[in-house]
């Protein structure tokens, strides 16, 4: 199948910046479009809530409250997607989820699989 790992998580203060990278390892056949979610830890049973994706071609999709502050973009040869962020606030502290959209390969021939890694956490001080 396809697994997906992150890093890049860490601990700053209100308008600093980091960045997230997520790999992609696996028999993968093809990648869709990746992305990337979050969850407050203060809240484990929420669901994840789209932060930004970016697709096959490029095309990039943002939740309103990351426009301006957050990039997103890819590396198509390394299978890997990554997050800038810029500015951040108390309120962006969360575990960070990468996700994938993918075909990949085993014995029986190609199939489709919605992958997410386990996280890395974000914690923006005052």
């Amino acid at each position: 199948q396809v697994q997906l790992v992150e890093s890049g998580g860490g601990l700053v203060h209100a308008g600093e910046s980091l960045r997230l990278s997520c790999t992609a390892s696996g028999s993968i056949f093809s990648i869709n479009a990746m992305g990337w979610y979050r969850r407050y830890r203060r809240s484990p049973g929420q669901e994840r809530e789209l932060v930004a994706r970016i697709s096959s071609e490029g095309d990039t999709d943002y939740a309103d409250f990351v426009k301006g502050r957050f990039t997103i973009s890819k590396d198509d040869a390394k299978n890997m997607v990554y997050l800038q962020m810029n500015n951040l606030r108390p309120e962006d502290t969360a575990i960070y989820h990468c996700n994938a959209d993918v075909y990949y390969n085993d014995h029986i021939g190609v199939n489709a699989m919605d992958a997410w890694g386990e996280g890395t956490v974000v914690t923006v001080l005052s």
